[in-house]
């Protein structure tokens, strides 16, 4: 059985994940900055999520599943077609959303079993998704709703993921990462595009999440963060162009140069800018994240992991 080294870069990449992900959890989809200011003020430490979330769009969202192997929603169902409804607005300050509350459960079970299997995962997954009470999110993404429908009807679990083209499919990459610590790098990057294919086949997807695993892969090396992303993510961005944006604001940066939404060809590069601008500041970077709304949950398993393989996670970041 493997044992995490709790002070590996990895596993530190996988705890900035996961806190820069419940940092974000609040004003997670937040496209009116202005909003997101006057509703938490600075998100620079866990805030539990307020009623109402102004944006939500949880009022036109709908799922119906075919039967009782699909029902993924119980008692949230509720709660969809409502408007002003929070996405996360049962959980506490500090806690995780479902996808990286997934990555945890990930992560935990690979070390556990000492290696990856994907048929034995996708089985966890989908005894924990139907699990009554396991998560307290009112909404779950596309690519959950998709899988579980096809699931329902009758398909193998391998055949049912599709090829959704969001960062959210990058959440669980970092715990993968942490758990499979001490393996060659060439087989962590094949079990990586493995994993991530089985919900999210879109083929800028697997390049992204082969980009994170490179990037996390040099830093375990010693490799700055900078110096990293010129090496392993210029398809994504240009170092060069990354430090000309340094002195304009955030928001400004991600919202009219790159979009703050989750689609992977304007949200990867956006989470990289992040990370190349705050590359020696944890906690500046993840609030800049946040503060940023759109997709920041999902933003955070690259700006995250990067900066917390880099820099360290502080005490009062720390998700227990």
């Amino acid at each position: 059985m493997m044992q995490p080294d709790l002070a590996s870069h990895s596993f530190r990449a996988f705890q900035g994940s996961i806190s820069a992900d419940a940092l974000a959890m609040p004003v997670h989809w937040y496209y009116d900055r202005a909003a997101l200011r006057r509703d938490y003020g600075l998100v620079d430490h866990f805030i539990a999520p307020k009623y109402p979330h102004p944006g939500s769009i949880l009022w036109r969202s709908t799922y119906q599943p075919p039967n009782e192997k699909g029902d993924i929603l119980r008692e949230q169902a509720e709660y969809w077609g409502k408007p002003g409804i929070h996405y996360h607005q049962f959980l506490s300050a500090g806690e995780n959303t479902l996808n990286f509350r997934l990555a945890r459960e990930l992560h935990r079970h690979v070390t556990e079993r000492g290696s990856y299997d994907p048929d034995a995962w996708l089985q966890l997954y989908i005894d924990r998704m139907l699990e009554p009470g396991w998560h307290r999110d009112t909404y779950v993404e596309e690519y959950h709703r998709a899988f579980f429908t096809r699931y329902a009807q009758g398909k193998t679990p391998r055949k049912c993921g599709i090829s959704d083209e969001h960062i959210g499919g990058l959440a669980t990459v970092p715990a993968l990462i942490a758990a499979l610590d001490g393996t060659p790098p060439a087989e962590i990057r094949s079990t990586v595009k493995l994993h991530v294919g089985l919900t999210h086949s879109h083929p800028n997807v697997l390049r992204a999440a082969d980009t994170l695993t490179r990037l996390i892969l040099a830093l375990t090396d010693g490799t700055p963060l900078r110096e990293a992303i010129r090496r392993e993510a210029g398809d994504w961005i240009s170092g060069n162009k990354a430090d000309s944006w340094i002195d304009q604001p955030d928001d400004h940066v991600i919202g009219s140069r790159f979009s703050p939404a989750c689609y992977i060809a304007e949200a990867m590069p956006a989470a990289l800018y992040l990370a190349w601008k705050y590359h020696d500041d944890f906690s500046a970077g993840i609030t800049a994240n946040a503060m940023c709304g759109g997709d920041n949950c999902h933003r955070g398993a690259v700006t995250g992991a990067l900066l917390g393989a880099a820099c360290g996670i502080p005490d009062h970041l720390l998700v227990k």
